[in-house]
């Protein structure tokens, strides 16, 4: 593949996107065996651009990835996204880099909440999306629903009328077939995606006779090298060696547009690569059109503009990221057991690594409220959140976080404001009552029901987001795991009300030491145990969830006294429940307010905040002395 100054009308750029599980990545698959990107007696894993360990073990694209395929002389650039909504901020970027989409939509869901938000992104950016229906082959599959319904979501989000005049393909990602015709066509083969990639996205815009101008939309770090930026050139052409200018924008005011320049340096492209398959290859020009990873500006952000030293007076507006919803403390580990199963941190090493996290995911803010003890970090969501978390405990890293919590705001007027998500919940006829409950003491507000047929229902709420804390766990054991649920931010309103937490109180250790058979078997008759015998415990761990509201100390390391008298138990053998083993996601929304997850590369606790007891009794005479 020649990957320099490739001839512009010979190049597409597109990205997929899609509602989270909808088969983007299974397609993509398919893409590459249908381009023959691999030998023909390769061993090739499925789902090969998830090539993270985390996004194999959830099955979820976490970050967005490059590669690109040729056809017929074409170079496609295709760029994977990720579907959940708490890593939406990678999909916003991305569309700056494209000049089409693939929306996917499963023919037996049809458009879902993910859908809805990635199909405005790309209608706001001005792109006429593809629509592609996959899994037509499924039973259930309802092909001409999906399309009626995928087209009322453009009229509904105001598309243009050209954006609205979108072609359709119809097959499947995972058997590697689509045609046009779903009635008529030969199902077999991925040549009608590519034609119709080739005919309908528009090869980019740019004049390669004009100085160089790129906009970064994407970095990466790289230990030797430093940070490493990505974009679409737009004009002109790149050379490795080039002097180019570096300019940094941020937003005044981001409702009415208002921006300005906040720095400009001048460095030296140090390295340049592009993809070739699935491969950065390092190339040694590069021309407008082309996606691109330049590396060389120190302190290069996303958003910054790159231009070429005789158009440095020229800067590219911020790029729109929303804000973020959530946040959480991350906390230095101060437990008893702090350095025993993994690296102890600092303040600043922890500090340094969620900078380090936060230049390269936009939709990450860390802030130093003056805590001596921690830093507050935003993100989109619970997962968005436990995935950094998971990232750092497997980089040796230990530390302590808090319960998730709403990012509130005022308005004009002085009234408070939460978050607002749809929530979308398919389920069996059976369990609608005890779901509809649920979520109507979390304030959720009902809006629609739809009948799916074979006994399923569409449910759709409008629910706060801390309404959603600490109920999916709930929700699965109330479906019995046959529920899907899915939610994306849609605004803030009016703050609901106060939603009634957790209705069960903590079994709380009162000393430190080695758990006995003999005490926990006592124990789980007052409520579900944490932990297993001669697991060790500490003073302030909480080792189970009480079966009442309130907490209960308890000491778990008790052992049973020898004496000379006889029992007539003695011989009765102790036989104890499986205890309940708290995932770190499990157990960020388990957690009440006055409690913290501890989180080692090879355990995950739960503890109070303030680990003794009588401190504990102190510290809530004065909350209630303060009332």
């Amino acid at each position: 593949m020649n990957c320099t100054m490739n001839d512009i009308s010979k190049i597409r750029n597109v990205a997929i996107v899609a509602h989270i599980d909808h088969g983007k990545t299974t397609l993509l698959d398919s893409v590459f065996r249908a381009t023959r990107l691999f030998r023909e007696n390769a061993k090739v894993e499925e789902r090969i651009m998830d090539s993270d360990e985390l996004e194999r073990e959830r099955g979820i694209t976490i970050r967005s990835k490059h590669c690109s395929v040729q056809w017929n002389g074409y170079l496609i650039n295709i760029i994977d996204t990720p579907g959940h909504a708490d890593f939406s901020g990678e999909v916003e970027r991305i569309l700056y880099m494209v000049d089409s989409v693939l929306l996917l939509v499963d023919a037996n869901e049809g458009p879902m909440p993910q859908t809805r938000y990635v199909l405005m992104r790309a209608l706001k950016a001005g792109l006429k999306p593809i629509v592609v229906l996959n899994k037509v082959d499924r039973p259930n599959a309802n092909v001409q629903e999906a399309l009626n319904a995928t087209f009322d979501l453009f009229l509904e989000l105001g598309a243009t009328d050209e954006q609205a005049d979108f072609p359709v393909l119809y097959g499947s990602g995972l058997d590697g077939w689509f045609v046009k015709d779903l009635e008529h066509d030969k199902r077999e083969g991925m040549d009608a995606l590519f034609e119709t990639i080739i005919s309908y996205v528009p090869a980019p815009v740019g004049d390669i006779r004009k100085p160089f101008l790129m906009q970064a939309t994407t970095l990466t770090w790289n230990n030797y090298i430093g940070r490493v930026g990505c974009g679409r050139i737009l004009q002109g052409k790149i050379k490795k060696g080039d002097l180019i200018v570096r300019t940094s924008t941020a937003w005044l005011d981001r409702n009415k547009g208002e921006w300005n320049v906040t720095g400009q340096e001048i460095a030296k492209v140090s390295h340049l690569w592009m993809m070739q398959g699935l491969k950065p290859v390092e190339v040694d020009e590069a021309s407008a059109g082309d996606v691109v990873w330049i590396s060389g500006p120190e302190d290069i952000l996303i958003g910054d503009t790159l231009s070429a030293e005789e158009n440095s007076d020229v800067a590219l507006a911020p790029l729109d990221i929303e804000e973020p919803t959530v946040s959480m403390f991350f906390l230095v580990n101060n437990g008893p057991f702090a350095g025993k199963e993994g690296k102890p941190v600092t303040l600043r090493q922890i500090k340094d690594r969620l900078i380090q996290e936060a230049r390269v995911n936009v939709a990450l803010k860390v802030e130093d409220i003056g805590r001596p003890d921690g830093l507050k970090v935003s993100g989109r969501g619970e997962l968005h959140l436990a995935i950094l978390i998971e990232e750092m405990r497997r980089e040796g890293m230990e530390f302590c976080v808090s319960r998730p919590e709403v990012i509130t705001k005022y308005d004009e007027e002085h009234n408070l404001l939460e978050p607002i998500e749809q929530l979308i919940i398919d389920i069996p006829e059976e369990y609608q009552g005890v779901v509809i409950e649920k979520i109507s003491r979390r304030k959720g507000e009902f809006v629609s029901v739809q009948n799916l047929g074979t006994g399923l229902l569409r449910l759709e709420f409008n629910i706060p987001t801390r309404g959603l804390i600490g109920y999916r766990t709930e929700f699965l054991t109330d479906t019995r795991g046959l529920g899907i649920m899915s939610s994306r931010f849609i605004g803030y309103d009016l703050w609901r009300g106060e939603i009634t937490g957790r209705n069960r109180g903590s079994m709380v250790s009162m000393d430190t030491g080695e758990a006995t058979s003999y005490q926990l078997d006592s124990l789980q008759h007052r409520g579900t145990l944490f932990i297993s015998p001669m697991d060790e415990v500490y003073e302030g761990m909480v080792i189970g969830e009480h079966s009442r509201p309130n907490d209960l100390p308890c000491n778990p390391t008790k052992k049973k006294h020898v004496t000379n008298h006889r029992s007539a138990s003695k011989d009765t053998p102790i036989i104890l429940d499986v205890p309940r083993k708290l995932t770190l996601d499990a157990a960020l929304e388990w957690i009440a307010e006055d409690e913290l997850v501890e989180v080692t590369p090879l355990s995950v606790r739960v503890r109070k905040s303030i680990l003794r007891q009588d401190e504990r009794k102190k510290a809530a005479k004065k909350v209630l002395a303060n009332c």
